[in-house]
């Protein structure tokens, strides 16, 4: 793993173009890669290999293309559009086909984003709630239909607003029958289900930089209204999601970020597909993604980064969330702690592929939970 990991890093410096990471980061790579200022306003097209790591996925690796565009090229300050596409295997039996447009219009006055894609991943399942048992481990296939589409409208020099909607299709198999996931009445709609979703969002952004931020802050939010369709048409009810992140330079080579993360389902029934899960490479890093699942998520993380020089930097991250039904407890929240590395293959871009291993609680009788992650750009 490491002479491929190290094999991509020196074609990335070599040849002079961007590799592409993560799994969750991926869709991010869109947004991010780009938002600095170009001179040269170029078309471009790039293929560029795909490699990382996770709990869930194992080794993760494939290919995907990137067309950049403008479609002003007169105001500098207008961000890039681009067409992504991408392609990847885990040496866990899951893959991924997606393709992501985002158009900014002239001075980036308005911004829309598209995507479609495909995704057939197994995954482990240990029950549902915040204190869940390895012992109950079994083994789900998921496969997802997904189309989305979004527009916002810049409304001012730091805020945006919106709307969200889209298409999505969730389709289980238990490969263990006859247990948990099968017979506990918490899960609704384990075989899956389709459902359309619309509603608005909000985004207020003072960053000074959207790859490598050392000041400012973000909140982000939105609300899908949901309705079932198909076999799935009686099921009603909505996801609410707000993240704020906010930044402080302590001096010129140490950066303090603040991370806080909530996401709810509304109405009355909870389908398995939609319930936010704690775990993932940017927020309660050492978890495993979906282990613990629940209708509400809550999670707060700091983090402290140290610029070494312009190529290399470390960084320290503490954090604790929780899963749960209706009622928050303080008493049940995980911790999180753990650091990583950063290289930074561009520079004026603030582009760094990020490794980061964090570490988890202890549940008794299992060993801690541990995950080490490979990604492009921050965390957060």
């Amino acid at each position: 793993m490491r002479k491929l990991l190290s094999f991509l890093i020196i074609i990335s410096i070599t040849a002079r173009f961007t590799p592409v990471f993560g799994q969750n980061i991926i869709p991010q790579f869109i947004r991010h890669m780009y938002l600095n200022k170009d001179t040269s306003k170029h078309s471009s097209f790039i293929i560029v290999p795909v490699l990382t790591t996770s709990p869930e996925t194992g080794i993760e690796a494939g290919g995907a293309g990137l067309f950049s565009f403008y479609t002003d090229t007169v105001h500098l300050d207008t961000r890039v559009s681009s067409i992504f596409g991408y392609a990847t295997a885990t040496t866990k039996g899951q893959t991924r086909t997606s393709l992501n447009i985002s158009y900014w219009t002239s001075e980036n006055k308005y911004h829309f984003t598209a995507y479609a894609g495909y995704t057939h991943f197994p995954f482990d399942f240990y029950g549902i709630g915040n204190n869940t048992a390895k012992a109950n481990i079994e083994h789900i296939d998921e496969k997802r239909y997904k189309l989305t589409f979004a527009a916002e409208k810049r409304m001012g020099s730091a805020f945006y607003i919106g709307v969200v909607g889209g298409d999505v299709n969730f389709k289980y198999k238990n490969n263990n029958p006859g247990g948990i996931f099968d017979t506990d009445p918490q899960i609704e709609d384990r075989t899956g289900g389709a459902f359309v979703y619309i509603g608005p969002s909000f985004n207020y952004d003072t960053r000074n930089n959207n790859t490598y931020t050392t000041k400012g802050m973000t909140v982000t939010a939105y609300f899908n209204a949901m309705q079932g369709i198909f076999g799935n048409n009686s099921y009603t009810g909505g996801f609410f999601n707000i993240e704020y992140a906010q930044f402080f330079a302590l001096n010129k080579q140490l950066v303090l970020g603040v991370d806080v993360q909530e996401q709810s389902l509304t109405g009355g029934r909870s389908p398995f597909y939609l319930l936010p899960a704690l775990g993932s490479d940017e927020m309660m890093r050492g978890y495993y993604n979906g282990r613990y699942r629940d209708r509400n998520f809550i999670a707060g993380q700091t983090e402290l980064r140290y610029r070494i020089n312009q190529r290399f930097g470390v960084v320290g991250f503490v954090g604790t969330g929780e899963v749960f039904h209706t009622m928050f407890s303080a008493a049940q929240l995980k911790p999180n702690y753990g650091g990583g590395a950063r290289y930074f293959f561009d520079i004026e871009k603030g582009l760094s592929v990020r490794l980061d291993y964090g570490v988890g609680q202890k549940p008794a009788g299992e060993q801690r939970e541990s995950g080490f992650y490979v990604g492009l750009g921050q965390a957060f």
